[in-house]
Order: C-alpha cells, then structure tokens, then sequence
C-alpha cells in the first residue's frame, strides 16, 4: 500500500513572518531597524510628502514594542525611533551653525545629534507609557495612537515647545486633506494618523494563517475610511466661493539677502536701497512707484538696524511711500517705554518686531514677539552660558525681550484686524490667535536664510499654511529668503516667490471665512479623539478576552 505525502503545514503570510522577525530582533539589528524606520517616516512630509511610507514604518515601531518584554525596553525602541525621525526631519538646523562658522561650526555636531535625541526623549516616554497599557489585537494600536498623540502635544508646549513636522502633518496633503485641519488641528490629525498607518499592516500581521477576506477588508477598511472621509470634507470645503477684500493690493518683498552679508556694517546702506528698489518695481520688472499699492510688505528685520533711530531711513521712506500707502515691515527696536534721549546701554531691551508706518514714515502700530526661539534669540541660562563664551546665533550679544501677552492684533488701515506672527510663532497649532478677538489676516514676518537649500524652509511654509487653515484667515508670508507667498483661508496659495528667488509679489487679500471647528473648540477636539480611542481600545480588550 502505498504511503500517504504527508501535507506540509501552511506557511504564515509574509507580513506576519516579518512581524515575527522584527519582534526577535536584539542588539545592533534591533537599534538600525529602529533608527531607520524613524528616519525613512521623514518621507511623509515637505516637501517630497512621500505619505505612504508611513504604513510601513509605523507598524515596525508597534512590532518593536511588541518585542519589548517591559517598559524600559519600549523606551529604547520608542527613543531610537525618534532619533531617527527627528534627525531627518530636523538635519538642517546645522545650517545656521555655518552662517558665522569661525564662531558656531563646532557646536554643528552638537546641534544636529542632541536635538533629535532630546526630542527622541518624547517618543521613547510615548513607547514606554503605550506598552504599560498593551494587548494584543487593534487596541494596543489605539493605545499607541494615545500615548503618542499626548507625548507630541507635550512636545509642543513643554518648554517653550517645538512641534515641528508633528505626524498630522502627513495627512495635510495634497489641498482636499489639508482641510482636515479646520475639523481636528494638526494635533487631532496626529492621533488620526497614528492609528489610521500602522492600523492595516498590524491588522494583517497579527493572522499566523493566511487572512480571510474580511480581515483584509478591514485592513484595507481602517486606512481607507478615514482618509477618504477627511477627503470629502476636504472637497465640499474646497466648493466654497472665494471672496476678497475690497481696495487692497499688496506688494510683497522678498530681497533674498545673503545671511553672512546680513548684519555686517558695509551692507547695511545696500541693504536697504535693494528693499527700496524692489518696492517701487512690480512683478514684471517695472518701476510704478508703487501706484494702486495700499500696503507693502518687507520680511522680518528687514532692515539690519535700528529704523526708528535712523532719520535718513525715515525720511526715504517718507518720500517713497504714495499718499494712503502703508509699510509694514519686520523691524527691531529698542524698548519703547524709555524716556527721550535716554542712552542705549548693552542692559536695554531689544525687541524683534513688526513696525508698521504710514505714508509720513511715522508708525502707527507695533507687534512686538512674544515667542523666542532659544539659542536663536535668547540663551537660556544665559550668566552661566555667556561666561563660557557661548552666544546666540543671531546678532548682537544678550538675549532678545518678550512683547506682551496674550498676543495683540494690530489695526492698520484698510485691513481686517492683523495678527502679526515673527518667524516660528506661525509653528504653534492653537496658540497663534491668544486674545478674544479673532484676526482677519496673519502677517508672518521671517528669515529662512539661516537653513540654505535644505529641507527646512520648505516645511516651515507648509505648516504655516496648515494655521490659515486651522484658524480660517489669509496668511500673508514675507521671507528674507525662504518662500513668502499669499495663501488663502483653504490653504490655496495665490502667489508666492520660492526659495533663493530675490523678487516681489503683487497681491489681493482674501476674506477670511467663519471660524473653523478647530479655532472654536481648540485641542478639545484632540481629548475627544483620543477619549474616542479609549474607549475603543478598551472595547476590543474586553472582547478579545
């Protein structure tokens, strides 16, 4: 009789092989995998916006705390994940380093590895705190998504905050999912996009036989659903008429200077000549004068001195500017509240500001910032600091003062009331607009020249355009260099000069629209989202026992 071939038991499908292996990883595998998964997840944002590599990256960080027997292991796996995406999202910030490189290139090592690890600090908390609370099945998916979610929030608020290219970000483009932001904010993006990434490949993952149909429509189910929901929303959103406010015509100046030549003394005439020059030309390279412009716009400190102590700036200005033609220009200035006359001392303070002057060059209104970017414009400990020879990047030794909060608007002529932004502060979801009174247009002065061609300015634009979005108001950006542009309540943009382009833009201002879910209830949304997720997780826990 002959014998019977024995059956050869079924393979597992390929994701959950890999599942396995990354789960057995130990020593240096273990920590590349991590540090490259991190860094690869740099992808999803500006400006490649390679989004879908997140679905394969975030799953390999819940299959690394899957392969964590305790917390302190998930802490690793969650810091070298960070690590890697901090690094790659934030690389360019060594730039600045070589601006003044005899002063600074040797803290450029520092610099670009102890951010990233610092920051790393928040995700390996988020991996620790996530694997206290883990399962098996989706819940421990929705617990990733809550642990991550709150440790990003933290990022943007613990210590001044930094809460650049937070994950949200990914599901903020193209046009249609950035209007997601107006429902939920770039921090409830951040929970939906935790969950919705890593959800169908840790679905799949977890089947050791080959997955029935439903699980792979569930699968597809979990990524598809919400993104195409958020794509809806932002398709009926993008159907609403754009509208315009009347007799205004902006010109926008991007001179595109230097910043090794910036704030040296023998530039500082040619400097502010060129900011003249292009200020009376229009787009196509004619002089105008200016006719049918109402306002101007120059980038943050546009001029490399102090223009209220300059009389013969003033007095250019006075006869360049047209009758009922207003300045408005990043600008600083000494502490206003000093008596006449009184002497300029290295204790005075010094404000980074925007200045905005009329048609005699006299100002009329002032914003003065109120978010400092630290070892940028103050030094944190700075006696101790200092003593060691340690000095802010930007010009002039001592530490830049804080205007006053919460945040005020400006009234300038012929303009819904303006919310004035210098720089970094238009990187802060939910705390651009602090007062009672909601703008009607964001000024954003800023200096991308600092991070050359890199990565950097380009992010920087993009989330700016995420807070007109969030906070339903035009957004009117004037770089030194970077990209200054004109974008719309939808995050359309109008016009805009790209990096290293020395130009100007001629513009009309969009109306902002009724204020978004997002400017209404604020990060509440993100505690619902993640209340939401809670109870989902505890759900599944319960039926999965």
């Amino acid at each position: 009789m002959d014998a019977v071939p024995a059956i050869a038991p079924e393979q597992p499908p390929l994701i959950a092989r890999m599942r396995v292996k990354i789960i057995a990883l130990r020593g240096w595998r273990r920590v590349l995998l991590a540090i490259a998964a991190g860094g690869l997840s740099a992808l999803a944002f500006a400006p490649m916006f390679v989004t879908p590599i997140l679905f394969l990256t975030l799953p390999v960080f819940i299959w690394l705390i899957d392969g964590s027997a305790n917390w302190r292991r998930a802490f690793g796996a969650g810091w070298l994940f960070g690590f890697g995406y901090f690094f790659c999202n934030l690389f360019w910030i060594g730039e600045a380093f070589l601006v003044e490189a005899d002063k600074f290139a040797w803290l450029l090592p520092f610099a670009i590895t102890l951010l990233p690890a610092g920051l790393a600090l928040f995700w390996g908390i988020g991996g620790a705190a996530a694997r206290l609370f883990w399962s098996d099945g989706l819940s421990r998916v929705f617990v990733f998504a809550i642990a991550l979610s709150i440790v990003e929030w933290l990022r943007g608020h613990i210590l001044t905050g930094f809460p650049w290219d937070l994950p949200g970000y990914a599901l903020t483009y193209p046009l249609p999912l950035m209007q997601g932001a107006a429902l939920f904010g770039a921090y409830g993006l951040t929970a939906i996009a935790l969950f919705v990434f890593p959800a169908p490949l840790v679905a799949l993952s977890d089947k050791r036989k080959r997955p029935p149909l439903r699980t792979v429509s569930t699968a597809l189910l979990l990524a598809v659903g919400p993104i195409g929901l958020l794509w809806a929303y932002g398709v009926w959103r993008l159907q609403s008429p754009q509208e315009f406010v009347p007799n205004v015509k902006m010109r926008i100046v991007q001179p595109s200077v230097p910043q090794r030549e910036k704030w040296m003394a023998e530039y500082q005439r040619r400097i502010f000549d060129d900011h003249v020059a292009l200020s009376l030309t229009n787009p196509s390279g004619k002089m105008d004068s200016l006719q049918g412009i109402t306002h101007v716009i120059w980038p943050e400190a546009a001029m490399p001195f102090f223009p209220l102590e300059a009389p013969v700036a003033l007095d250019i200005l006075a006869n360049i500017l047209p009758p009922g033609t207003t300045l408005i220009t990043g600008a600083l200035r000494h502490d206003p509240t000093l008596p006449p006359g009184s002497p300029i001392t290295p204790e005075t303070r010094t404000l980074n500001s925007i200045l905005v002057l009329n048609e005699k060059a006299q100002p009329i209104a002032t914003y003065d910032k109120t978010h400092l970017v630290p070892f940028g414009e103050y030094l944190p400990y700075e006696k101790t600091l200092s003593a060691i020879g340690i000095e802010k990047l930007t010009q002039g030794r001592g530490s830049f003062a804080t205007g006053p909060e919460p945040r005020p608007l400006m009234h300038i002529p012929g303009l819904p009331p303006v919310l004035g932004l210098v720089c970094y502060e238009a990187l802060f979801p939910g705390n651009v607009v602090q007062g009672h009174e909601h703008p009607g247009v964001m000024i954003n002065v800023t200096n991308d020249g600092w991070f050359g061609e890199t990565t950097g300015p380009y992010q920087h634009f993009h989330q700016a355009r995420v807070r007109a979005v969030e906070e339903g108001a035009p957004l009117v950006r004037a770089a030194n260099n970077g990209i200054s542009g004109v974008v719309d309540p939808f995050g359309r943009v109008l016009a805009s000069l790209g990096l290293d382009v020395r130009g100007q833009i001629d513009s009309t201002l969009p109306k902002a629209v009724p204020l978004p879910p997002y400017a209404r209830l604020g990060d509440w949304l993100l505690a619902a989202i993640l209340a939401l997720f809670a109870l989902l997780a505890a759900g599944l826990r319960k039926k999965g026992r």
